[in-house]
């Protein structure tokens, strides 16, 4: 029999309950881990009867300061949702507004660089070249 193998047994011994194998109880008398795990879990059970029967009173004044520190905390907690709200709402109007003013920007200077010569010259494959006119010369 291993000690780990009877570790919820044990809790079991120390509220009341008996071990019913006779190998674990052998075990149990035998071996000076269990033997002090079972009186450890004697006295947790005995330090918690005590505190189920013990009455504490709080200071006074206490009550009302945990009460204004809740509430303190959660007007904080309010208020700073609201401005993380709206610190979102404002970043979207900046970014929506720094879209259209590169958008007008474009088009302003596409409108400019078309009215001071006309469009602009064709290269490449498409540009075509056109002979000079002929003047024909009449006879006098």
């Amino acid at each position: 029999m291993r000690c780990e193998d009877l570790t919820d047994a044990l809790a079991g011994v120390a509220e009341g309950g008996e071990l019913r194998d006779r190998r674990a109880r052998k075990h149990v008398e035998a071996c000076l881990r269990c033997q002090a795990e079972l009186a450890q879990h004697r006295k947790l059970l005995k330090a918690l009867r005590t505190l189920r029967t013990e009455v504490l009173t709080p200071a006074p004044g206490l009550v009302a300061e945990v009460l204004a520190s809740l509430e303190e905390a959660a007007e904080g907690h309010a208020v700073r949702g609201l401005l993380e709200g709206r610190r979102m709402a404002y970043l979207g109007g900046i970014a929506v507004a720094s879209a259209a003013a590169a958008a007008g920007l474009g088009v302003a200077w596409v409108l400019a660089n078309r009215s001071k010569g006309g469009p602009p010259p064709r290269t490449g494959s498409r540009a075509r070249s056109r002979p000079a006119p002929r003047l024909h010369r009449m006879a006098s």
